[in-house]
Order: structure tokens, then C-alpha cells, then sequence
């Protein structure tokens, strides 16, 4: 038994109304840098695999077995 005359039910509710909101995530900004760096990835891989070699040796003929 409290001594107060309110109703704790009450109070609870009014504390649960007053106090701050946690504030959400916003997930857009995660998802365009996700995005970004997927973009990055694969056109970095293409690249890699479509460019010509940066160092060319030519072998010789007679390796060739011509």
C-alpha cells in the first residue's frame, strides 16, 4: 500500500509519455553506401579483367618451336 493518492498505473504511463523517443536508424543512407560500394566493387573487377596487362613480354621465337 502507497501512501500517495495518485494512481502509480497513472504515473507510469505519464513518465512513459514524457520520456525521450529513441531515435531510429534511417536505413537509406546505409543502403546507398552499400550500393556504392558494391558499384565500386564490380566495376573494379570488370576492369581488372577486361584491361590489357600492364607488362607485355613477348617470347621469344625460338620458345615458340616455329
Amino acid at each position: 500500500m502507497t501512501d500517495s493518492a495518485l494512481d502509480p498505473v497513472a504515473i507510469a504511463y505519464v513518465r512513459a509519455l514524457l520520456r525521450p523517443r529513441e531515435r531510429r536508424q534511417k536505413m537509406a543512407p546505409v543502403l546507398a553506401a552499400a550500393a556504392f560500394a558494391a558499384v565500386c566493387a564490380l566495376s573494379f573487377a570488370t576492369v581488372m579483367v577486361l584491361a590489357p596487362p600492364a607488362v607485355i613480354q613477348h617470347i621469344p621465337k625460338e620458345r615458340l618451336g616455329d
